[in-house]
Formats: structure tokens, sequence, C-alpha cells
């Protein structure tokens, strides 16, 4: 609805453009707080009289709680027509739900803010941290201070914000940055003398600044506080923090960050000043440090796929071939979404390493052959390197030449890594092949064996970041499969390796699977608020070719999950992104436009050779089958019948519609009748 609320300060609201929304009297404001504070719950009218009076509710008082809702609802969506049902502030059943999603509350994105940083190498935790604590303005529901019904919130909250300076700190400590820490910490205990983790922060912050002293004397400090508090048997940490500062020994566990990032910066230095400038080292080193930025979080993929573009461009300009080959060839990067982030950038490289290879020619090095192919076999990935129209869904299958060189791309760079018994390119090469796997729907077991194959390879050539790839190709099959056992345990050992090998952007897609897991088993009401959180969590991992067009996604699976077709209004204002073409013809049959729909079906094109050709191909035919275009309907027919056995879209990891068979039985039955009655 393009509303934020505030609960980190005064209770408060905002509209899109970010002007303070005029919520009127304080019982107004604090019915909005309450109803912020349940989350998406209904809180029933007895309740909110009760929490608003708790020393006895005067005559009148639920008709005061309504009027006080009817004035709310003016306030937050000034532009409703009359007598049109609120779709922010919503009756239901016995009371009222203030429906928000989770980029829409401050603290609910402090949190997820929070669980971010708590998961992020130390530099890019502590501007997480930053922008976490910058969304606090005040104490929680600072306008009720004594209201019982706050109290719990308000502590939770704060306990929270007390975590997070600390953990700020900590990342802080990690970077190298101690005496930036201290000023934080002085101000952070003198607050809260009781927070034993924050006096050692502080301690050790000193400490590493080189003031010894003063450290000890925070120290003794923190135990008189501490003692004062809790007793004579607190203080435990600071025991340990002071044994460690005397001896001049440290275990602190961010220590090694620390010196690693004081390592960098001195190597960084000398290679400036040994390295020439414009030298054939300096692409080579960039290339490197671009490959390892892409897998560490969103902003170093978007940075690293931004710069790799011009790399390419300067490594070409060198006019040496094998310089050119060795740079296209050497991002290596494991890939598992089939959509391209940026297609056009994807078409540039495929071009760019076919012309390198036309270079080299077939007698070039065999190897940085099978690197520039296993380049063009990723980056065709879906349609981003498609040079000509799409053939239409509607018309018989047709030969593809540009899909058809990329297959083969992907075979030969299989074959030639396989001959030269190198590990690395095969895993490379085998990303290729998982990426040109698609070329007809109904490929999950093939997928499972190949996904099968590259975790034997990772896990005997210690490749950890292929293995996760390799583990999330074989959660997306088995899901596809139905194996959700399998795909869980996939889905833990992924968690386990990501951790530990520090590649975030895998959480991304075991948090989908997750949500569509809970679909599966407890149906699309349970799963509709996981995916609502993943789908804020995820709005900004750095992957467009995933999250565009995502919540679309996600609203069709209750739709295709049953039998109707959708209500257009459940779509307004929902970025269908580059799923448009196939959901346009759907939302115009479902708004009654039938003619309109069968010219769009006539003319659409076919669905993409990726993870998610199949539910498209079951939306276009449910369209069909509505308007009664059977030329769409007998495509969708034959293309499904390939995957009778598997659900369809579970493939992706992403969402469900079910299983195949079901789609396939309603197309026969369309088909059967002639089309719609």
């Amino acid at each position: 609805m393009g509303v934020e609320f505030g609960l980190l300060g005064p209770v408060a609201a905002w509209d899109s453009d970010g002007t303070p929304l005029p919520l009127g009297a304080p019982r107004h404001r604090e019915v909005l707080g309450r109803l912020l504070i349940a989350r998406n719950r209904v809180v029933p009218v007895g309740r909110l009289v009760d929490d608003l009076w708790p020393d006895g509710p005067p005559a009148g008082a639920v008709g005061a709680v309504r009027t006080f809702v009817a004035a709310l609802r003016r306030a937050l969506e000034p532009g409703r027509p009359p007598r049109q049902p609120s779709r922010l502030l919503v009756t239901d059943g016995p009371g009222y739900v203030l429906r928000a999603g989770r980029d829409a509350v401050d603290a609910w994105r402090f949190e997820d803010t929070a669980a971010r940083a708590a998961g992020a190498p130390p530099h890019a935790a502590v501007a997480l941290w930053d922008e976490a604590l910058a969304r606090w303005r005040g104490p929680v529901l600072a306008d009720f201070p004594a209201a019982a019904w706050a109290a719990a919130e308000q502590a939770r909250l704060e306990a929270l914000r007390l975590d997070a300076v600390e953990r700020r700190a900590d990342s802080l400590l990690a970077t190298g940055a101690a005496r930036d820490a201290v000023a934080d910490l002085r101000a952070h205990v003198a607050a809260h003398p009781g927070r034993e983790d924050g006096w050692v922060l502080l301690a050790t912050a000193l400490d590493r600044s080189g003031r010894h002293g003063e450290a000890l004397e925070t120290l003794r400090h923190a135990r008189t506080a501490l003692t004062s508090a809790y007793g004579s048997g607190a203080g435990a940490a600071l025991a340990r923090a002071e044994t460690r500062i005397r001896s001049g020994t440290t275990d602190y566990a961010a220590e090694p960050g620390g010196v690693a990032d004081g390592v960098w910066g001195r190597a960084a230095a000398a290679w400036d000043r040994s390295v020439p400038a414009r030298s054939r080292a300096r692409l080579h080193a960039t290339a490197g440090l671009l490959r390892d930025l892409a897998v560490t979080g969103a902003d170093g993929l978007e940075e690293a796929r931004e710069h790799r573009r011009e790399l390419v461009a300067a490594a070409e300009t060198t006019g040496d071939a094998e310089l050119a080959a060795g740079i296209i060839g050497s991002y290596d990067v494991p890939a598992v979404w089939t959509r391209a982030d940026d297609p056009g950038n994807a078409g540039e490289l495929v071009r760019a390493a076919a012309r390198a290879a036309a270079r080299l020619g077939p007698d070039g090095p065999p190897a940085l052959r099978a690197r520039l192919l296993s380049v063009i076999a990723v980056e065709s990935r879906g349609d981003a390197a498609a040079d000509a129209p799409l053939p239409r869904a509607a018309g018989a299958p047709a030969a593809e030449p540009w899909r058809l060189r990329a297959e083969r791309a992907a075979e030969e760079a299989v074959r030639l890594a396989r001959r030269l018994a190198d590990p690395a390119l095969l895993a490379f090469a085998l990303n290729g092949a998982f990426m040109q796997s698609f070329a007809t729907c109904g490929s999950a077991a093939r997928r499972d064996a190949l996904g099968t194959e590259l975790t034997r390879l990772a896990i005997g050539h210690h490749l950890p970041g292929h293995e996760v790839l390799a583990r999330l190709i074989r959660l997306q099959a088995l899901a596809g499969l139905g194996d959700l056992a399998a795909a869980d345990a996939e889905a833990e050992e992924i968690d386990r390796l990501a951790h530990r090998n520090e590649r975030p952007l895998a959480a991304v897609f075991t948090s989908w699977y997750r949500a569509l897991r809970t679909c599966e088993t407890d149906g699309w009401p349970a799963a509709r608020p996981q995916y609502a959180k993943v789908l804020a969590d995820t709005a900004n991992c750095g992957m467009p070719g995933l999250t565009r067009g995502a919540a679309a996604l996600v609203a069709l699976v209750p739709v295709m999950r049953g039998n109707a077709l959708p209500d257009p209004d459940d779509f307004t204002g929902l970025d269908t992104g580059p799923y448009q073409p196939w959901l346009a013809p759907m939302l115009l049959a479902a708004s009654g436009a039938t003619e309109r729909a069968r010219h769009a079906l006539t003319t659409v094109p076919r669905p993409p050779h990726d993870l998610l050709q199949e539910a498209l191909w079951c939306v276009l035919a449910r369209t069909a089958a509505a308007v009664g275009h059977e030329g769409v309907l007998r495509r969708a027919r034959d293309e499904l019948a390939c995957a009778k056995g598997e659900l369809i879209g579970s493939g992706s990891g992403l969402i469900s519609f079910g299983p195949v068979a079901r789609h396939l039985e309603a197309v026969e039955g369309a088909l059967g009748a002639g089309g719609p009655s």
C-alpha cells in the first residue's frame, strides 16, 4: 500500500514519499501500535478494549474503538473510495488486523537487517549494523512507556538493540578499527552498566588501541558495576579478559580477521608500488579479485558483474588472443539460477568468448578453449544469448541455432575437461552443462545425476564453492521429483557449507526452498507468511534475474494449485518482471477480455528453457483452456508430458504448482471437451 510504520520511537506512519501521516489523537496511535505489535495477527475488539482501558472500560468503549479504527483508516488510506473495504487495516472475524509487509515496519526491517549483519563478513557487517541501528528514533513505542500491552515487545526489541550495539563493536574490532569502537562503547556501558559483554568489548578495544592501563582500569570499574547489579558471582568474562590483557596474549575470536585486514592493506600497498600500471599482471590479478568478490554477497556480486564487462573489454584491446581468452575464461563463479541477471551483458560475454575461441582456433590450448566454451554455456542460460526472435508457443517446436551452439559448447567443454583430467575445469564445464540441460521439460532426473557427479568431484578435490553449487542443483532436482526428505538433507548441508566457506548467497536458495516445502506439506495458508518473509529478505540479494517478478510468481501459487483463473486485483501493483509475456494472457482472460487473451496466446513466445519452463507452460495451458486456444493447449500438453512424474515449478526450488499429472489431466479434459463450454 506504500505506507511505512514506525515502532522504534513514537508510533508513526509515512506515505510512499516519506511524508508523515496525521494519525490523530493518542488513542488512535495507541490502537495502531497495538495492531502493529500483533504482527499481522487479528486482535479481537475485546482485547483492544482491555488493553486501552486496563482499569476498566468506560461505557461505549467498543464504539470508541471502532471510531478510532475508522479514523486510522482514513489517515492511512486517504485515497480509498467510500464504502470500499480497507486493504490495510482490515476487519477480520472478531477484531482487526493490520496487514503490513516485513519491509513496511521499522522494527521488522531492523530485525531483518540485523539477521543479515550477523552472517556477514566484518566490513559488510559494520555497514549493516549501522543501517539497522539507524532505524531507531527513540525508545520502542515511546508514546506509551507504561502500557502493559507494550511491555514485552519493548523489552524484546530493546534487548535486540543492545545486542546490535555490541555486535557492531565486535565487527569493528574484527576489521582492526579498535579506536573507532571506543567512543560508542563508552557511551554504551555508561547507559547500561550491567552489560558484561559491553565492558569486555570496551576493554579489548582500549587494549588494541595501545591503551593497556586504561583497559585494566575499565575492567576494575566493570567489576564494581556488575557486583553492584548482580552480586559477587558476576564477572567471569571480565576475569578472562583481564587474564588475556595482562598476559599480552589473545584468544579473542575476531582477532584473525583484524590481522588479515592489516596484512591486506600492507600487501595492497606493496602491489600498487611494485606492479606497473597498465601491466598484464594487473589484468590477471583483477580477474582473480572479481571472481572472489562475486561470492562475498549481494554487493560484491553486483560490483563483480559490472566490472567484469570492463575487464573483458580491456583484455580484448591488448590484441593478445591467449591473454583475452584467459581473462574471459577465468570467471568460473558457480552459477545456479538459470535466468541471467543482466541479459544484455550475458550476450556480450557470449560473443566475446566466441571471438576469443575463434582467434585461438581449434589447435589452441585445450584448457583455454574449454574455459571459453564453459563461459558460452553458462552465459547462454535461458534465452540470454538469443540472436533471433523466439518461436511462438502456439506453433510447433522449431530449431534455434543459437541454442544448439550453446548445447554443443557445453558438451565439448565437458569432453575437453575430462580428457585433461582437470577437476576445477571439469567443475566449471559441468556448471555449463547444467545451464544447458533444459532442452525439454522434465529434466529433473538428469540434473540430479549431474549434481551428484559434481558433488563427488567437488568433495574429492576440495572445491567448496562448486560443492555448494552441486548440492543446490540436487536440491532443485529432488524438489522437482518430489523427494522432499532428500532435498531437506541437501538444504541442511548447503547451509553448513555456506557458513563454513562464507557463501552467504546460498541461503537465498535454501530459504526459498523451505517456503516451497511448507507449501507442499502444510498448504498455501501456512506457506504464505513464509513467502512474504523470503521475498523481503531476498529483495536486494544482488540477483535480479531471480528476484524480479518473484512476487508475481508467488501470487500465482494459490491460483495454480487450484483450478480457476486469478483475481486480477491480486496482481495490481506487482512487478511481473520477465514473466510478463506469459502472465499477461492469463490476466486478460481473468478480466473477461477473452479475444485479447486469445490473440496474446497466438503471439506469445515459448517459455524460456530454464528452471521455470514447466511452470510457465502450465500457466499458458490454464489460460488456453479458459479461452479455447487449442494450438497452445496441444503444445503445452506435448511439452509437459515429458515431466509427468514431477511437481510443476518445484525444480526451481522456489514455488510449486502441484503434480504435473494433475495439470495434464486438466489439459486433456479441455481438449476432449473441444475447449471451454
